[in-house]
């Protein structure tokens, strides 16, 4: 790990994205249920033991309180700018709150069965502060399990106002980068994509028969 990649912790700071219209889910995918518990439960509960501090990247009302030792941040730029301002935004509250920390990892709300060592993998594949970590599984890049350097923050803001399709890999490939393999996770019902996704009802319904099938769900 490179030094100074994370906070005095030796953990990062981290920011759930969760900044979109949630269209094909209807609702606000914070708020869906899996389990009996809000996607958003979900994923600060996996999130917790391996960083630092946790913000929550909201542009709407997000239907359900945020956990207690959460914030709230907006995009920075505004109208919905997609993915990658809710990265922007993460990297400017991160260089507010702390500002010795050169990295900050992002995770999307709609993926809860992420690997409960992604920080630490992340981190400890960085080579250099201005390099980008991002999480692979099955042949596939996951680009927003990624932990991004914080100096890039002034040439993202530029990215996103030039590029019309705001490309998350357009603006990795921009920068050094390392990629970072996950296993698939052993359940009962066959190996599963760590980084599952839920977008739609009829993912979530999915996801509730793989949380069925996984040996150890927890957190």
């Amino acid at each position: 790990m490179t030094e100074g990649a994370s906070t005095a912790t030796g953990r990062p700071a981290a920011v759930i994205l969760a900044g979109g219209r949630s269209t094909r889910m209807g609702t606000p995918k914070a708020s869906a249920s899996l389990g009996g518990r809000s996607l958003l439960a979900h994923v600060t509960a996996r999130l917790r033991p391996q960083v630092a501090s946790i913000a929550v990247n909201l542009n709407a009302e997000p239907g359900i309180a945020l956990p207690s030792d959460t914030t709230m941040i907006a995009d920075t730029i505004p109208g919905f700018a997609g993915p990658l301002a809710g990265v922007l935004a993460a990297m400017r509250h991160v260089a507010k709150a702390s500002p010795d920390a050169s990295h900050v990892l992002t995770v999307p709300i709609d993926t809860p069965f992420f690997p409960a060592t992604l920080a630490a993998r992340l981190r400890n594949a960085l080579t250099s502060a201005g390099e980008i970590a991002v999480a692979w599984s099955l042949g596939a890049m996951h680009p927003l399990f990624a932990l991004w350097p914080i100096g890039l923050a002034d040439d993202l803001d530029a990215w996103i106002r030039i590029d019309e399709k705001r490309r998350v890999r357009a603006f990795i490939a921009r920068h050094p980068s390392v990629a970072v393999d996950f296993a698939p996770i052993a359940t009962t019902a066959g190996p599963l994509d760590p980084f599952f996704n839920i977008n739609t009802p009829q993912q979530l319904q999915e996801a509730e028969a793989w949380l069925a099938h996984i040996k150890d769900p927890a957190p």
